[in-house]
């Protein structure tokens, strides 16, 4: 299945992961250190109630704020925090969700040093892979990975989710490093 299919699929639990994987995996680019979104990510609990979504992603947005926007892609990365919806409606978490796929995709395609064949990330996220470069394409298993564990697993997928995460986040850390020591 395709990502955009998975994305069309997914409950609002699962949108909501799903936005929060991608802006957590760049939170590099906004300054922000490895457990800034925790709290937000424990608002997807089933404990949490609904208000806490809204709560924790503004102290969260308070912190990353401060960090403001650099570059292309760090620019797309504070896009996806400001874009976050306030409500966790299903509605609004799926417009995010979307928004913060292409956004991701796209930062990992400015800063894969590797050419990327596709005119655009959509062919990528509906399933045309040939000449994909590898972060892209590490970047777009981690996001089908994060839908499908959710889908599958409901919030015990959680955990499962935010380890993708954390993952994909050291591996863009590293590369957002070794940029900034080629260009110093």
């Amino acid at each position: 299945m395709s990502l955009v299919e998975l994305i069309a699929q997914a409950d609002e639990r699962g949108l909501a992961a799903s936005g929060l994987a991608c802006l957590d995996r760049c939170v590099p680019l906004l300054g922000g250190d490895d457990e800034i979104l925790r709290p937000v990510w424990a608002s997807l609990s089933d404990g949490a109630g609904a208000e806490e979504w809204g709560e924790r992603l503004e102290q969260a947005r308070g912190k990353l704020d401060a960090a403001g926007a650099g570059d292309e892609a760090a620019a797309l990365a504070h896009r996806m925090l400001e874009a976050a919806p306030a409500e966790r409606s299903a509605a609004a978490v799926r417009v995010w969700a979307d928004a913060c796929s292409v956004a991701s995709l796209q930062i990992h395609r400015l800063l894969d040093t590797a050419e990327d064949d596709a005119a655009s990330v959509d062919s990528r996220r509906e399933g045309r892979t040939d000449g994909m470069s590898p972060l892209v394409a590490a970047e777009l298993r981690r996001q089908v990975t994060v839908l499908e564990v959710l889908a599958g697993h409901g919030p015990a997928g959680l955990r499962r989710a935010l380890e993708v995460s954390v993952e994909g986040r050291r591996v863009l850390r590293a590369v957002v490093s070794r940029r900034s020591r080629q260009q110093g």
